[in-house]
């Protein structure tokens, strides 16, 4: 599956991706901004492992590959809630850091939350960011996400605290 952003595409994870996934998400700077489930360093074994797992989760796809001049470049994915958050899909994107500043993440997200929409039919999306990462938030808020909560040194990585950002955008924020 492929989706057209633009400036870039959206397609399904292939086995073909687990050599150029490695080399691209072994950034120490795509780290920083990232929950510890992504792995530093990211190694060929990490990136078996997620495409293993993307492929396993069958179609349709939740989890896809940010490809731009024919070059994987980033990763953007969701996680439904469960429950009584079963409504809400948690996403996440990143982007090597070449690409960071070009509108790739933003041309991304607003592909990637029409897929949702249209596919999945959430009643909810929400992202998290970290503090010390204002051009993610940036990106949210150019894709109609608001600023819910703010979780004051919520987040510790590397000896440093930083907020937890909480973005929020409902279906009824894309209507009209």
């Amino acid at each position: 599956m492929e989706l057209d952003a633009g400036s870039c595409t959206l397609r399904t994870w292939t086995s073909d991706d687990v050599g150029p996934l490695a080399s691209v998400a072994n950034d120490h700077r795509i780290w920083l901004n990232m929950t510890d489930t992504f792995p530093h360093p990211y190694l060929l074994e990490d990136a078996e492992r997620w495409i293993d797992n993307c492929l396993e989760q069958g179609e349709p796809p939740l989890h896809l590959a940010i490809v731009a001049d024919r070059e994987l470049v980033g990763g953007i994915g969701g996680h439904p809630g469960s429950a009584e958050q079963h409504a809400s899909i948690n996403i996440g994107y990143w982007l090597t850091p070449d690409m960071w500043g070009k509108g790739i993440a933003t041309s991304a997200l607003q592909r990637y939350v029409r897929y949702l929409f249209d596919t999945f039919d959430p009643h909810r999306l929400y992202a998290t960011v970290f503090g010390w990462n204002p051009a993610s938030a940036r990106v949210l808020e150019k894709c109609g996400f608001r600023l819910e909560g703010r979780l004051r040194e919520a987040i510790q990585k590397q000896g440093r605290f930083t907020d937890l950002l909480m973005y929020g955008l409902l279906r009824i924020d894309t209507v009209g």
